[in-house]
């Protein structure tokens, strides 16, 4: 980068400062008395200098050093390299005499520059010079100080005409200025960015500006910060300040600026003496107008001031705001990281902790900690320290420090602790336990999340009679309102309707959400609304109700991923599998049991849906540890009935045959609530149907035919699962099977509506009932009818043209027939890499991208009748119907169609 500047400086006047120059270009020699107003470094001298040459280039004479030196002249500051005088100076009749040398300058233009440093005197005989019809005279200066004499000449030149008030330059002044520089000039980044960067920086205050500029390092030209050498420039303003104003800067960067009274208490000054040091301040233009630094000048104040008086500063500050039983969280923000400590910051650190715990859960905890360092015993932050770990989803963290608590000495906040470990064991998946320290604690909303717990893990024994919840003598707050209606919800869930109990839990969410992420929960009641909604197909109630949950970030960061979760799980129900791989959290490793159990779940979910079998497998692999680590209880029914199916599968039945068997006999205890083991036996039907298990299969779509006057979900899945069975024994029946589709697809579960149909279709020999399953299939998938289920189909003419061998076709039908490149190879006494081969050839003759447009074209190729099927008609899901045409055909041997690797 070159360091070569600009020797020249440019000036870039605004509006209002172009006008008045256009003003006095035109007729430089009528009167003209004015006023420029701004802090230091707003430019006023540059202003001033293109005035002096505007004038002089009119041949007007400018009162000057080299023209009025002489009698008790005294300089006035410098403009366009001359000192100009008016000490001593006269009015009379417009013209202008200075000094004791008697020089009459009846046409001469007086320019004054820093009006504010000027003594009295001499501030009177420019007011007397103002007041002059004819009188030519520019004055510059600073909004503080203003004594008197200063007032009247600033009133007087008003009278005249308005004060120029100059303003921080823009975006557009700066790019003009940025185009001295030669690497801006070289196409370097876009000059209105780097313009507005600059802006960001400095404020837009001119000398600031001119700073950077003409500094040699050019780094902040890539987006980078002012480099050190322009920082160091302030040295000089800083010193320049007495020690009122310096202490002023530090609470300025500490954020106290316009807190007068917290600043009257650290200077030690009443209100009005505080308000002058403020002006002071700002009249140097290190503070923007508004009061707050200009950012280049706080990273300055951190780079020229001791650390140590900075830490001082502030930590007398946040002491002083908490005397006045003000916010200190900013402040104590601050000194984290510091090393203070003592008695008076511990409490500002812990009173911080409290006010970050609603909003912002992780600096709480962080601020507690800062406490138990600075002097506070850990014994006295323990519990709102776990509360505020917990909420920020460090429950290793919580349930340690709740537990040691717990375990020691009888003290009051061992209940609070209690309820801290109850909410953490609930998200770790251990709800029974849970359930036990909610009923030990006692205190606040316990008595309905030990319900919540009980219920969920088939505990009714000792249930609150008439469903009271709620402890006579505590508080009505939204919390114990809201834990009252999810017990109820929950209650009802299991012994009342589907809709009752998603009232409750929706009123319970609503009622909270105003607490937000402040509230700790074993459970959202926008989570247990989602599930009930999920087990009865109410898919839009559930989306609705945490939707809202998110906005509001109910449950704060421990809950965030459930909610995610949970949405993730509705668009998969929905066969949306793009969009739900999109809700996944990224942070897999941070996910905790319960929730890392939904993830692996809706990976094996997802895999299923796409039929994709390496992911199917490594999915379940991932999900094996995750089954054995979580109890089962009611709230993880619907993963476990995903992973039920992906275990038959992959023919691993052991894999969830207890789990399945410790739900069963959990609902159980809960008298078979329809709510929650209707979807459990509609997973545990499929898996029986792809584990070749006819009568399972029976057993669970007579479960499911039981409950069907339960519900619109329950009637929906009892006869779909019974044309199931007539799909599977070969009894097809197009009418039956579109209405049991159409069932499932009013519900929400369009993937299961589309899946049946397609499954149908391949399974009946009349042409015609397979066309129209086919179309309803598709229909039902969301596409129009005719439209091909993969990608890209080939044309017709391409079809028509290609030539397979005689054992590329024999291979082609038996790929089609579902059986594997072991198989294939058995049957035709090649080898499967032979197979392969062939397949391959095969994938690039016709000119396929993937696997789908590969079987898609062999369908069209080969069996024109099944030309037109879906996806996931034929998919991993079901094995394929004997073909009596193929000898040696899969009979729906479990997995038959699931080994075969993708084509290449």
């Amino acid at each position: 980068m070159s360091t070569q500047i600009a020797t020249q400086r440019r000036y870039v006047p605004d509006h209002q400062t172009a006008e008045l120059l256009a003003t006095i270009s035109a007729d430089p020699f009528a009167p003209m008395v004015v006023g420029i107003e701004a802090p230091g470094g707003y430019g006023k001298t540059a202003t001033l200098d293109e005035m002096v040459e505007v004038y002089r280039q009119a041949g007007v004479e400018v009162i000057g050093a080299a023209e009025a030196l002489g009698g008790a002249g005294e300089a006035l500051g410098p403009v366009g390299g001359a000192r100009f005088l008016v000490e001593d100076a006269v009015v009379a009749e417009g013209a202008v005499v200075v000094g004791g040398a008697g020089v009459v300058a009846g046409s001469a233009v007086v320019v004054v520059d820093d009006a504010h440093q000027l003594p009295e005197a001499q501030l009177v005989r420019l007011c007397r010079l103002a007041e002059s019809p004819r009188a030519r005279l520019v004055v510059a200066y600073r909004p503080w100080p203003r004594p008197a004499a200063l007032r009247r000449l600033v009133e007087t030149l008003r009278l005249r005409r308005p004060a120029l008030l100059l303003a921080p330059l823009t975006t557009e002044q700066l790019a003009e200025l940025l185009a001295e520089r030669p690497e801006v000039g070289r196409g370097g980044p876009d000059r209105l960015a780097l313009a507005e960067s600059l802006r960001a920086q400095t404020g837009g205050v001119a000398r600031y500006t001119q700073w950077a500029a003409s500094s040699a390092d050019g780094s902040w030209l890539v987006g980078g910060d002012l480099p050190g050498p322009v920082l160091l420039r302030f040295r000089h303003d800083f010193a320049r300040l007495d020690a009122d104003r310096q202490l002023y800067l530090l609470a300025a960067e500490a954020g106290a600026a316009l807190h007068l009274d917290l600043l009257g208490a650290l200077l030690g000054r009443g209100v009005d003496e505080v308000t002058e040091v403020a002006e002071a301040v700002r009249a140097t233009g290190l503070l923007r107008h508004d009061g707050v630094l200009v950012p280049v000048v706080r990273r300055a104040i951190a780079v020229l001031f001791p650390v140590d008086r900075r830490v001082a500063v502030r930590r007398r500050l946040a002491e002083l705001q908490l005397e006045r039983g003000a916010p200190v969280l900013g402040l104590a923000r601050s000194l984290l990281g510091t090393g203070v400590s003592g008695p008076g910051v511990a409490s500002v650190f812990e009173a911080a902790a409290e006010e970050a715990l609603p909003d912002e859960p992780a600096l709480s905890a962080a601020l507690f900690a800062a406490g138990a360092s600075a002097g506070r015993p850990v014994r006295a932050l323990a519990a709102r320290w776990s509360h505020a770990a917990a909420l920020a989803g460090d429950l290793g963290t919580a349930l340690r420090m709740a537990d040691e608590v717990i375990a020691g000495p009888r003290r009051p906040e061992q209940a609070d602790c209690a309820l801290v470990a109850a909410a953490a064991l609930a998200h770790r998946g251990q709800l029974a336990r849970s359930a036990e320290l909610y009923r030990w604690s006692g205190g606040g909303p316990s008595a309905a999340f030990a319900t919540v717990g009980q219920i969920g893990t088939g505990q009714l024994a000792g249930l609150p009679r008439n469903f009271d919840v709620e402890a006579p003598d505590a508080p009505p707050t939204l919390l114990s309102g809201a834990a009252a209606l999810m017990a109820r919800g929950v209650h009802e869930s299991v012994g009342g309707s589907p809709t009752a109990a998603l009232s409750s839990l929706v009123r319970a969410s609503d009622l909270l959400e105003p607490a937000g992420p402040g509230v700790l929960l074993p459970d959202s009641p926008a989570a247990l609304a989602a599930l009930v909604g999920l087990h009865c197909a109410e898919l839009t109630t559930a989306w609705s109700v945490l939707d809202r949950a998110v906005g509001a970030r109910l449950g704060g960061t421990v809950m965030a991923a459930r909610h995610r979760l949970l949405r993730a799980w509705i668009l998969l129900v929905r066969g949306e599998t793009a969009a739900a791989r999109r809700c996944l959290p990224a942070d897999r490793d941070k996910l905790h049991p319960r929730d890392s159990l939904f993830a692996l779940a809706l990976d094996v979910g997802l895999a299923r849906r796409d039929s994709d079998l390496p992911a199917l497998r490594q999915a379940w692999a991932a999900a094996g540890e995750a089954v054995l680590r979580h109890p089962v209880d009611l709230f993880t029914l619907l993963p476990l009935g995903e992973l039920m199916v992906a275990a038959a599968r992959l023919d691993d039945r052991a894999g969830t045959a207890a789990q399945f068997e410790d739900a069963r006999a959990l609902l159980a205890r809960l008298g078979d609530p329809p709510l929650w083991s209707l979807p459990l036996h509609w997973s545990a039907l499929h898996a029986a149907i792809i584990s070749n298990r006819p009568e399972l299969a029976e057993e669970h779509a007579s479960a499911l035919a039981a409950g069907a006057g339960h519900s619109r979900y329950a009637a929906a899945v009892a006869i779909a699962g019974q044309t199931w069975l007539a799909v599977l024994a070969g009894r097809v029946d197009p009418l039956q099977v579109s209405a049991a589709a159409r069932g499932l697809h009013g519900l929400g579960l369009r993937w299961d509506a589309s899946r049946l149909a397609g499954q149908a279709a391949i399974r009946t020999s009349d042409r015609t009932d397979m066309v129209a399953l086919l179309d309803c299939a598709r229909l039902l998938q969301g596409r129009p009818a005719g439209q091909r289920g993969t990608g890209r189909a080939p044309a017709p003419d391409a079809i028509e043209g290609t030539n397979l061998s005689e054992r590329e076709r024999q291979v082609a039908d038996l790929v089609l027939a579902g059986m594997t490149y072991r198989q294939i190879g058995d049957q035709l006494y090649i080898s499967p890499k032979t197979v392969e081969h062939h397949v391959a050839r095969m994938r690039q003759r016709l000119g396929c991208a993937s696997r789908s447009e590969l079987l898609a074209t062999l369908r069209t190729i080969r069996q024109p009748a099944r030309s037109e099927a879906p996806e996931g008609a034929g998919g991993l899901d079901v094995p394929a119907p004997r073909d009596p045409a193929i000898p040696g055909s899969p009979a729906g041997r479990p997995g038959a169609a699931d080994e075969a690797p993708a084509p290449h």
